[in-house]
């Protein structure tokens, strides 16, 4: 009978986890699900196996917060371009040929919010994933049910709500792309 009870805490959190990983973008994601297996020697870590799934967390959770602050612009030769948002615009900046808005590519603070409700969504993702737990908290998938089935839920929708009601502007590399058309792309770049 317990054992049924931790499936199904199991599977309300990977069900959890599933709608969390919309808003992170791919790639990290698959690096991080592909490697941590392996890494984590499947949960049962050594010290140094410790250390090197530390490090690709951290790495992937870097990736997710800046990855949100890099944006893509169509260029007059209609070939898709791809920089990051600084203060001043994108970076590397477009040439002077290309007449694009170099204000709509300012970071902003929203940028920042995005970006650490991203590497939050990412933190849940990893240390709550099986190998992770097994890895460094070996008792505590048997302690931790009710954290498990309740924390990707609630920063879930938070997040969700947060992006929901102040959505995201820039087109970041490795997120879903969203189709906008040549004429509304044109009327956006225009100064």
């Amino acid at each position: 009978m317990a054992n049924d009870s931790n499936k199904g805490t199991m599977v309300t959190t990977m069900n959890g986890l599933g709608n969390l990983v919309k808003l992170l973008p791919t790639g990290t994601v698959f690096t991080f699900e592909f490697l941590n297996p392996v890494l984590s020697n499947n949960g049962h870590c050594r010290p140094f196996e410790k250390y090197v799934t530390s490090f690709l967390i951290l790495v992937c959770g870097l990736s997710c917060f800046f990855t949100t602050f890099s944006d893509s612009y169509t260029s007059n030769d209609g070939k898709t371009r791809y920089g990051f948002a600084t203060f001043k615009g994108i970076w590397p900046s477009p040439s002077s040929e290309d007449s694009i808005n170099m204000n709509k590519y300012k970071i902003k603070l929203g940028d920042f919010a995005h970006a650490t409700l991203a590497l939050m969504v990412f933190a849940v993702l990893a240390l709550l994933d099986s190998n992770t737990l097994g890895c460094f908290y070996p008792g505590f998938e048997s302690d931790g049910k009710k954290l498990l089935m309740l924390l990707p839920p609630v920063i879930g929708a938070f997040s969700g709500l947060v992006f929901a009601f102040f959505p995201s502007e820039r087109h970041c590399v490795g997120y879903p792309f969203i189709m906008v058309s040549l004429d509304d792309n044109n009327n956006n770049n225009n100064p």
